[in-house]
């Protein structure tokens, strides 16, 4: 092994480490496959959905409630989102025969060999996850044409 050479962190790991090394490996790959917006939306809402519904589930059959934090996406600039009303006339369903499968097998394979193999807390992942989908949202609000939705996610050196 090189010194370089990082594994996923085991179950008993801290769950920043965790949290890290899910975000550092997910910013990595996006950035070298050059993933577009849309991609990346479509995969991290998945997990959104996936993971929310498991702890939804478990909360109803502990007789519990989820706070409204992690129920709801992170509020965002609503100037942003009051100019993003042109997305919902591009013609999705065209679109979505355009994104790159293999692309999007390769970050949610990524996702989910991380969140399985460190058994990272699933409220700590919605939060991670939540966090993308604000900086999804947020580039959205940019995108005045459906060609728009296919420019690569761009993150900051410090997301």
């Amino acid at each position: 092994m090189s010194s370089g050479e990082r594994h996923v962190p085991g179950p008993d790991a801290p769950p920043n480490e965790k949290l890290l090394f899910l975000r550092e490996n997910m910013v990595h790959l996006t950035n070298q496959l050059s993933m577009p917006i849309i991609e990346v939306a479509l995969v991290i809402s998945k997990y959104i959905r996936i993971v929310l519904d498991s702890l939804q589930k478990t909360a109803i059959e502990e007789g519990e409630e989820l706070p409204e934090m992690l129920l709801n996406p992170l509020p965002g600039n609503s100037e942003l989102t009051e100019n993003n009303s042109g997305i919902a006339s591009f013609p999705l369903e065209k679109l979505i025969d355009r994104v790159d499968q293999d692309r999007m097998d390769i970050l949610d394979t990524l996702v989910r060999t991380i969140l399985n193999e460190s058994q990272l807390e699933f409220v700590s992942a919605l939060r991670e996850f939540r966090d993308w989908e604000l900086e999804i949202r947020n580039q959205l609000s940019n995108v005045s044409s459906p060609g728009g939705l296919f420019s690569p996610l761009s993150l900051d050196d410090d997301f």
